[in-house]
């Protein structure tokens, strides 16, 4: 479990691609490294994956076809910029929202804007994650917990990012038209879950999820 809030910004430095997955090599700060280990989680850019080697300067992880399949994992190439988040802690505080770092899908950045300080960011999201948002709820854009400021149509949704958020994020790095990787919010997922049970006609029981 993650809460969205980025620890670091760490770079690509190696890949290869292996029978039914991928190896990627990231260099990191040793803050992040300090309580990381071999078989840790750490979520690069929202998607929750395993540290298969610590290194002093950083780590590996290996992404199996599901995760290529349903984030953006695939793309990474030598330099990419990666948001890096551990494990939350149980007793930390949760200053961001719950975030599985299971990735829904690859949305779209469309628009970038600027206003007093502040970037007015503009993507499209999957379906699913449309139609389970609402106003002022919780999102995670490769792995960066944002609240919604509205829901336009097509499948967007709008996004205020502070001044701190963009300088502390990969987001400063993206242009018009890359993929990011997004999470919609969890308790969204499981009231939509009980609701469809529920039109089925087959009760509510904890035992439906």
């Amino acid at each position: 479990m993650f809460t969205g809030i980025v620890e670091a910004v760490g770079c690509v430095v190696g890949e290869r691609d292996l029978p039914g997955l991928r190896w990627l090599r990231i260099e990191a700060t040793s803050g992040l490294l300090e309580r990381l280990q071999k078989g840790g989680s750490v979520a690069v850019d929202g998607a929750c994956l395993t540290a298969v080697e610590v290194y002093s300067d950083g780590f590996a992880v290996e992404a199996v076809t599901t995760t290529l399949l349903r984030t953006v994992a695939g793309g990474y190439e030598y330099g990419s910029r990666v948001n890096l988040e551990r494990a939350t802690v149980v007793g930390d505080h949760l200053d961001g929202h719950l975030v599985q770092g299971h990735v829904d899908g690859v949305g779209h950045l469309m628009e970038i804007r600027h206003l007093d300080g502040t970037r007015i960011l503009e993507a499209t999201v999957p379906p699913m994650v449309h139609a389970q948002s609402i106003q002022h709820g919780s999102i995670a854009l490769n792995g960066v917990s944002l609240t919604i400021n509205r829901l336009t149509l097509e499948n967007r949704v709008e996004i205020a990012v502070s001044p701190h958020t963009w300088e502390a994020t990969n987001l400063q790095f993206l242009s018009v038209g890359d993929p990011l990787n997004v999470e919609g919010d969890l308790i969204a997922k499981y009231v939509a879950r009980l609701l469809r049970y529920n039109e089925d006609g087959k009760g509510g029981s904890s035992d439906a999820l």
